[in-house]
């Protein structure tokens, strides 16, 4: 098992979440905490980089689409980038590519 580490920065459009390691029931609850604690601006756009994720289960699957009612309740925007193939094949699965805009890169998910 691997720790989950985020690293967030700043970007023209809003917060980028950097997520390394594992995203499962034991490390969720770091993701979700950081996530409420953002204070976003309508139009603003967040974006988890999952370049990093060696592994999600389904509590991690969860606290993605909380983050996107999170974030639609500020009437702001959410993106993916960098999905790994093994973790954007579970989103294919359940239809959440259809819900995340899913980009490269955050380069390109920062670009209005």
């Amino acid at each position: 098992m691997n720790l989950l580490k985020t690293t967030t920065r700043r970007a023209p459009t809003g917060p980028v979440l950097e997520l390394s390691g594992d995203l499962d029931y034991t490390t969720v609850g770091e993701l979700r905490a950081l996530i409420t604690a953002l204070t976003l601006q309508p139009g603003q756009r967040l974006v988890l980089d999952l370049a990093g994720l060696e592994f999600c289960d389904s509590s991690g699957i969860t606290a993605m689409i909380t983050a996107h009612n999170h974030v639609h309740a500020a009437h702001a925007d959410i993106a993916l980038a960098a999905v790994p193939d093994h973790i954007l094949r579970v989103l294919r699965m359940v239809g959440l590519d259809q819900i995340f805009p899913l980009h490269p890169d955050s380069n390109a998910a920062t670009q209005r």
